[in-house]
């Protein structure tokens, strides 16, 4: 089984503030990090290092912040498929970060958007039924439907993450097989949080919903199953920056090496690895190792 991932490659720029500012209000800062990331690129990062075989396609501008992102890149055990865009800027986020662990980002999605659809196609030709496609909000609407819609057709397992949120979402529900949401994102995009969010996304065809609330854990739910709820594993949060996204690519990395849909022990084994994460200043630098890895999906 291996994992597909179509989505943004960007540089973190991570900066430490006493307080996110108010409008109008000019604050100080210190720059803490400035490291890969990328929705995309951090849960495949994650699940390649779980020893998942990955693939991420992606694409970026010709400028200095793209030979950084290849140069890291190289660093990981995934295959790598990224497409220069000429006249583009490559995509980064501004990540404002507070001394309890809090974060506000901006992100960029030029390059993202920008990600030719043949490309993405091609990759996605080496795929075989059963395979894991993963996605996020990153990408043009065209592209990200038509990809979500390939991917159902030839019975792969597709994944979403609906941030940052877009518009179009609601029409991907249908293509969808895995959704990963967190709180507000769940009320925006369900009106509701919980079991009745959960319940709202199944009957627009989603399988599985997993829906995360920090300290207060996370929920697993199947279409015409059961709910089951997971705490959190207790942590000292220095940087919650990437933490979502080792949760998703933990846990499906979990649920792909034991040839089967998300479980209970996914959803463990994802919640031990975002705390590692969490008590970490950064992203990629973050992100639990394959050693880590290794020990947490063992148990």
């Amino acid at each position: 089984m291996r994992a597909f991932v179509i989505g943004n490659a960007a540089i973190d720029e991570t900066i430490s503030v006493d307080g996110l500012p108010e409008p109008g209000v000019s604050i100080l800062g210190r720059i803490a990090s400035r490291d890969l990331g990328g929705k995309g690129t951090n849960q495949a990062v994650v699940m390649a290092r779980g020893g998942l075989e990955t693939t991420l396609v992606s694409a970026t501008g010709e400028d200095f912040r793209s030979a950084m992102i290849r140069e890291q890149l190289a660093e990981e055990p995934l295959a790598v498929r990224l497409s220069s865009v000429a006249g583009i800027s490559t995509d980064f986020s501004m990540v404002l970060t507070t001394p309890d662990g809090e974060n506000s980002i901006v992100t960029t999605t030029e390059a993202a958007e920008a990600l030719p659809l043949e490309a993405a196609l091609e990759a996605l030709g080496e795929a075989a039924p059963a395979d894991f496609l993963v996605m996020q909000g990153n990408l043009g609407a065209e592209t990200t439907e038509t990809l979500l819609k390939t991917g159902r057709e030839r019975g792969l397992v597709t994944t979403f993450n609906p941030s940052p949120l877009r518009p179009y979402f609601e029409r991907l529900w249908p293509f969808i097989d895995i959704a990963f949401l967190n709180e507000s994102e769940s009320l925006s995009l369900a009106g509701s949080t919980g079991r009745k969010a959960a319940e709202a996304l199944h009957a627009k065809g989603v399988r599985q919903v997993v829906l995360t609330a920090g300290t207060d854990g996370a929920m697993l739910s199947t279409a015409g199953g059961d709910f089951i709820h997971v705490p959190a594993v207790k942590a000292k949060a220095i940087d919650t920056t990437g933490a979502g996204d080792t949760f998703m690519g933990a846990a499906l990395a979990s649920a792909a090496l034991r040839g089967g849909m998300l479980d209970q022990r996914a959803i463990s084994h994802a919640a031990a690895a975002s705390a590692l994460t969490v008590a970490r200043r950064g992203t990629r630098r973050a992100f639990p190792s394959r050693d880590e890895l290794a020990e947490i999906f063992a148990g």
